[in-house]
């Protein structure tokens, strides 16, 4: 019997874990997403940034929106919310300040967050809500049939514009930026390293954290707009992309095939609202007032 049949006799009697596997709700398995959509790929990188943080899982907790990325909360076996549309924010706002402990992670698509979702957003980073917020970007309404989102370059065709999009869009990182989020960075799904790394550096950080992933929607925008599978998003993303760590969020808008700048633009430090709520009411109230979310001495 020859070396290589060997070899694979062995791997086939040996079963091989996936390290991914135990942070997913496998009786939901298998997922509701197209073959080459990216979001899976951007869960597998949450996943490893997760064992890399050591966070206590049990602290740890999902909230999504509706949407094709609004089924993560709904995979991952942690304590999760899947919740109404473009409303995944203030309910992981009342959840963090229901219970400090908790690192919370709301995890949606471009359109729930941005459209319908939007106000909140804008609100929560103004105000340095401590959650951290990942956005998948497929330029469309995936799960609603390709309809045009805020997030859409200017051109390419949707459902709601069969004669390409003339409507300017959104440049989320410049928008985290300019609310006052403490950490924001993109990332596309081809870079599972530096995506992965991003999510662990953000799981490990106080304050409003932002994540731009960029990922394929194969079924709706690339077909619509001829584009090819998955795969030809990917190499796109490969070939386009450019690392600029530390660029200015107004000069890195993108375009329909555009140059695609990724890295980690902001990285500071603001008080957040529920510290900014303690330090302003121990001035004004004195000994009378006891920190929020504090536990006493002694628990």
């Amino acid at each position: 019997m020859s070396e290589s049949l060997d070899l694979r006799l062995a791997l086939a009697e040996t079963e091989l874990e996936n390290p991914v596997l135990p942070y997913l709700r496998q009786d939901r398995i298998p997922h509701i997403w197209c073959p080459g959509c990216g979001i899976g790929t951007s869960v597998n990188c949450f996943c490893r940034a997760l064992t890399d943080s050591g966070l206590d899982l049990n602290k740890v907790a999902i909230v999504s929106g509706i949407g094709c990325t609004g089924r993560t909360a709904g995979y991952l076996n942690l304590d999760s919310f899947h919740t109404t549309h473009g409303r995944a924010i203030p309910f992981a706002t009342g959840l963090k300040l229901g219970n400090p402990e908790l690192n919370v992670v709301v995890y949606s698509g471009d359109g729930d967050l941005f459209a319908i979702g939007g106000n909140h957003f804008f609100h929560a980073a103004r105000r340095n809500m401590d959650i951290l917020v990942i956005c998948v970007n497929n330029f469309t309404y995936g799960m609603t049939g390709g309809q045009v989102a805020p997030t859409t370059p200017v051109g390419p065709t949707q459902t709601t514009m069969p004669l390409g999009n003339f409507e300017s869009p959104f440049n989320l990182p410049f928008i985290a930026d300019a609310c006052g989020a403490t950490y924001v960075s993109r990332w596309t799904v081809y870079h599972v390293r530096q995506l992965a790394k991003a999510m662990k550096e953000a799981l490990g950080k106080k304050g409003f954290r932002f994540i731009e992933v960029m990922s394929p929607c194969p079924t709706l925008y690339s077909r619509r707009n001829r584009l090819g599978d998955g795969v030809d998003q990917v190499k796109y993303y490969k070939e386009s992309s450019v690392i600029k760590n530390g660029a200015d969020t107004k000069d890195i808008g993108l375009g329909f095939q555009g140059e695609i700048v990724v890295g980690k633009f902001v990285d500071r430090e603001r008080p957040t609202w529920l510290e900014s709520m303690n330090d302003h009411f121990s001035h004004v109230l004195g000994d009378q007032f006891t920190p929020y979310g504090v536990k006493p001495e002694g628990e």
